[in-house]
Parts: structure tokens; sequence; C-alpha cells
């Protein structure tokens, strides 16, 4: 390749790291990942380990894999075959009949898929221990939030009633000093007027004595 020049964004040539260690590239255009998201999909997995064993319609592919939706199946047929990993007959009958198989490149997929079905069988009851172990520390920290949240509410919550009773007696103390101001007005409405005047009803103009 000359120099200046890069391979296609598809090329999953060394990156630099050790190819023990890093076998692919981890770029979303890598050839190498797309296939191993394919062949590790769930539904792929199961339809080659069914394939393998004899040739399936696909009515027989849906009912013996549980839980699979027709639109998703037959989209992971269609990309098997487009991986060359599966072939799709159709027989020219009435109703048209149409089997699938795998092809000699998917079976050679038996013994990887075999090898790890034989590890998730030896290993499952591990598994199984560790999300037990896993989910009980989950709702132990569940718990333990919940209990601080809720100590932490209720001081909020005794924080705003006493607020709330000191608001209460600053509004009695202000009523009462608006009374004391009316008593105060009062009393001097009352007073007599001093130097001999006389006090001015409301209204009117002081005449002459």
């Amino acid at each position: 390749m000359e120099d200046g020049t890069s391979q296609s964004p598809g090329h999953c040539a060394d990156t630099g790291y050790d190819y023990d260690v890093f076998q692919w590239d981890t770029r979303e255009d890598c050839e190498v990942r797309q296939i191993l998201d394919r062949i590790a999909d769930k539904w792929s997995l199961l339809v080659i380990a069914l394939l393998e064993q004899r040739r399936l319609r696909f009515t027989e592919l849906r009912r013996a894999i549980d839980g699979v939706s027709q639109r998703m199946l037959t989209r992971t047929l269609r990309h098997l075959e487009r991986d060359g990993l599966v072939t799709r007959t159709v027989y020219p009958t009435v109703p048209p009949r149409v089997e699938y198989a795998l092809t000699p490149l998917g079976a050679t997929l038996h013994t990887t898929i075999q090898a790890l079905v034989g590890w998730t069988e030896e290993h499952q009851q591990e598994i199984a221990a560790a999300r037990a172990a896993y989910d009980a520390r989950e709702r132990a920290e569940q718990a333990e939030q919940a209990e601080r949240d809720g100590t932490a509410d209720a001081r909020n919550v005794a924080g705003g009633t006493a607020a709330a009773r000191g608001g209460s007696g600053d509004a009695r103390d202000a009523k009462g000093g608006t009374a004391g101001a009316g008593h105060v007005r009062g009393d001097a409405r009352d007073a007599p007027v001093s130097g001999g005047g006389r006090a001015v009803p409301a209204g009117r103009r002081a005449g002459p004595a």
C-alpha cells in the first residue's frame, strides 16, 4: 500500500495491540465485529443449533424457539442467509413449502456452539449463585438508601413544622402591635387640648375662642 493511503473503513488490520489479547477492532464498521455480533446473537445461536440437527421449515423453527416473534425470526434467517450460513429452499407446492438448512460454512460452527453450550451448562450454578448474591446486595443497598431518605424527609418535615409555628407567633405579635397602635390613636383623640383650647371635632375647623 502506498504512503499516504489508508485501508477501507471495514478493514480490521492490526491496531497496534497484541493480537493474542486484542483480537479484533472495536470500530462499528469492522467486519469481524459485525460477524461476531451476528453469530453471538441469541436467536442466531438457537437457529444454528436447531438446523445443525436437520432441515426445518419456518413454522417448525418458530415453534421450537420459545419467545421469538415472526418478524424477528424472519430477520434472523435473512441475515444468516446473507452471511452464507443458512440456505433457503422453496419447493413448488401449493402452498409453497420453504425449508432452511445450514450451509457447509454454517456447519463448521457446530463445535464452537457446542463448546459454548457446554461451558454454560458447567458453570450455570456458579452464575446463578453470583446473580443471587448481587441481587441481595442491591436490595440491601436500596433498603439502606430508602431508610436514609426517610430519615432526611422526617427531619425536613420537623424543621418545616417548627418554622410554621414560629411564623404563627410572629403573626400574633404583629396583630397585637396593630391593636396597640389603635389604642394609642384613641388616647390621643381623647386627650384635652392644652393652653385653654377645646377639642376640635373631626371635620370642623377651629374658630375664634
